[in-house]
């Protein structure tokens, strides 16, 4: 069964990069607190929490802006933080994430500006070319709405399948038209896909969850998005309101800085790109 965008505390695990831990009081940098405190940013580890650390320890001082890292391990738990107001910024989803997210769980989040692009990839121990796919081969896909379909328009660009005319981002093996290699889905949790390349002929994994498991999306993919005309750039995010936060402009332009392009290009190789405008 397709599983749809659900809280899961088990699915947590946090850790605060540098300054102080959450406080409650009006020093604790919060949205709606003193506005020269620090600015708390929720992220996933890579690319999210390396690109927020670089920044940090290189570039947030020279622009006046201090900085509080909390790191997450699932794709839902920073936006309810968000919305709560535990956090005054994240950093890790795309466009039709988001707009999926604040639809079916009622909340109020506005992206402030694209910072870059993780590609998601096709992964296989089994083969090096995606042309050998097997007839009846095992493809895994994440479950989550937008990913899903994200995992499945990846396949539908290099012809494996076709998703019936005006399948969007919230496209399922339902939607798939056209199967001529008869694969067979597994809809599995995102963070699960690398742990279970053993027991799959491929699997369909977001960057982030690729290179936490050591896989190198430029090189270990045998299928890369490709970044033209890619909605699926990850997003600065804050709730409504506090877009003009003097803090979240600063972070603003310090990600689509040429310091931190440069950055993403030396240390990614090609595995995340920068882009080139919010």
């Amino acid at each position: 069964m397709r599983k749809s965008i659900a809280v899961t505390a088990a699915g947590l695990a946090v850790t605060v990069f540098g300054l102080t831990a959450c406080g409650s009081g009006s020093d604790s940098g919060r949205s709606g607190g003193k506005a020269d405190g620090a600015l708390v940013v929720g992220a996933t580890a890579v690319p999210a929490g390396e690109v927020l650390t670089y920044i940090k320890d290189d570039l947030a001082a020279k622009a006046g802006l201090k900085l509080e890292i909390k790191e997450f391990t699932d794709y839902v738990l920073p936006n309810t933080a968000l919305q709560e107001g535990s956090l005054d910024a994240n950093l890790y989803q795309n466009q039709p994430f988001l707009d999926e997210f604040n639809k079916s769980k009622g909340t109020d989040l506005v992206s402030v500006v694209q910072a870059y692009l993780p590609p998601m990839g096709v992964y296989s121990k089994k083969i090096k070319d995606i042309a050998k796919l097997a007839d009846g081969a095992t493809v895994a896909v994440p479950n989550e709405t937008t990913n899903e379909g994200r995992a499945l328009k990846l396949l539908a660009a290099k012809g494996l399948i076709t998703l019936k005319k005006g399948a969007g981002t919230d496209a399922s093996p339902a939607d798939i038209t056209a199967n001529p290699k008869h694969l067979r889905f597994k809809e599995l949790d995102p963070a699960q896909l690398p742990r279970s390349l053993d027991d799959l002929d491929v699997a369909v994994i977001n960057n982030n969850y690729a290179q936490d498991a050591g896989l190198s999306p430029a090189e270990d993919a045998i299928l890369l998005e490709s970044a033209k005309d890619n909605p699926y750039a990850n997003l600065l995010a804050v709730k409504r309101g506090n877009e003009d936060d003097p803090r979240v402009e600063k972070l603003a332009k310090l990600l689509v800085s040429s310091d931190v392009k440069k950055f993403i290009a030396e240390k990614y190789k090609g595995s995340v790109l920068p882009v080139t405008s919010g």
